[in-house]
């Protein structure tokens, strides 16, 4: 039996978490869950899975969780403190990271340190932290096991390499909602239509992401860090169908790629369960419907989110941390309806140009970076929070 908590059980990856642990209950056990500030689901999970402890990240709600689950024997956490605890539990073998933010890190150090595998669905932790959470987890002789269907992908084709050399990474990119649009065409599309993603379902920040291209720009900055490659060997290339899911290309040329189903469940069990592959609950992809396979280059004048993730990775240090903190602001607003779809990349480039890199930031000078982009853009567009 493997003890899982899953930090953002209310979330896109947190829900699918739990419906691997449901599938599972001889083998994976939950014992922690932590969200938000998303009580009612919460609140039917714990009742479900019987966790000893939630927590609330919102000091309110958990206020009101501890009434809700007063008639069991449930403890409730709250703040940044409950959500460490949570995750640091004696009990606990792995931690589903799957909270969307910069709030994640904290945890995930936490983890880390207290020698938790982590099964890594929060991308900002290694954009912003890679160069510490990987000495770290190394040090501390825990698996950090890539939840994202790419690095995923990725991941299974390096088992078994030996000694084998890497010539590339080729990870896959859907290309989003609007893939095939020009840049003119994309000036007054609508939240409803970025939030439309062709292949995934996923949370609204992410989709979002994905239709600008800066989510694969995340995802070469996390595939860095987890693979311990140049960024220059990561090759993106757009496959719309999202069949294959990211390839290893080795120095013979030969190339091994991971392919299923548009499922985010396949690659959250591989984790839970590494390194077996079990019984899943997604629909096995079926090759008799599987008309095509295209690829493509993608478009990186009209998305610009890439070249920028690029550009801030080739930089290092913090500028990483200043992209992703710029790009959490943008995209928020335009879900909102404050700004079109490209002054997304507008607000990022803006942060990106007043940047002061510092070349190796510890954690708390990242969480400064983010308090500083943070207060730029809350004067600028009257919002308290990026969420």
């Amino acid at each position: 039996m493997k003890n899982i908590a899953v930090l953002g059980s209310t979330g896109s990856i947190g829900t699918q978490s739990l419906d691997v642990a449901r599938m599972h209950p001889g083998l994976l056990h939950v014992s922690a869950i932590g969200c938000g500030r998303s009580i009612d689901l919460c609140e039917k999970q714990a009742r479900e899975f019987r966790p000893a402890v939630v927590a609330v990240y919102d000091e309110k709600a958990a206020l009101e969780m501890k009434t809700r689950l007063a008639d069991t024997d449930i403890r409730v956490l709250s703040g940044m403190e409950g959500l460490i605890e949570m995750v640091c539990l004696p009990e606990v073998d792995i931690v589903v990271t799957a909270i969307v933010g910069m709030i994640g890190i904290r945890p995930t150090v936490a983890a880390i340190s207290a020698g938790k595998d982590i099964a890594l669905a929060n991308k900002e932790t290694c954009v912003t932290a890679g160069h510490l959470i990987m000495p770290m987890a190394k040090e501390a002789g825990i698996k950090i096991l890539p939840v994202d269907s790419e690095h995923s992908a990725i991941f299974q084709a390096l088992q078994g390499r030996a000694d084998s050399k890497i010539r590339r990474i080729i990870l896959t990119a859907s290309g989003g909602p609007f893939r095939g649009r020009t840049k003119e065409e994309l000036a007054n599309v609508t939240v409803k239509e970025a939030l439309a993603h062709p292949t995934w379902s996923m949370g609204p920040k992410i989709t979002i992401d994905s239709a600008t291209m800066v989510n694969k720009g995340l995802e070469v900055i996390e595939a860095r860090w987890l693979f311990d490659v140049s960024p220059d060997r990561i090759e993106v290339v757009i496959q719309p169908q999202s069949t294959i899911h990211s390839a290893v290309e080795y120095e013979d040329g030969s190339i091994i790629a991971q392919m299923g189903p548009s499922d985010m469940r396949i690659p959250i069990q591989f984790a839970l369960t590494y390194p077996n592959h079990l019984p899943s609950p997604a629909t096995p992809l079926d090759f008799t419907k599987l008309a095509r396979l295209d690829f493509a280059q993608p478009d990186n004048e009209t998305f610009r989110g890439l070249p920028l993730a690029l550009s801030a990775i080739r930089t290092g240090g913090s500028m990483p941390t200043a992209f992703n903190a710029a790009n959490e602001w943008a995209n928020a607003v335009f879900r909102r309806g404050g700004i079109h779809f490209p002054e997304i990349y507008e607000i990022i480039e803006e942060a990106m140009a007043g940047h002061k890199v510092i070349a190796h930031p510890s954690v708390d000078e990242i969480f400064e970076v983010q308090r500083e982009i943070d207060e730029h853009f809350a004067a600028r567009y009257g919002i308290t929070d990026s969420n």
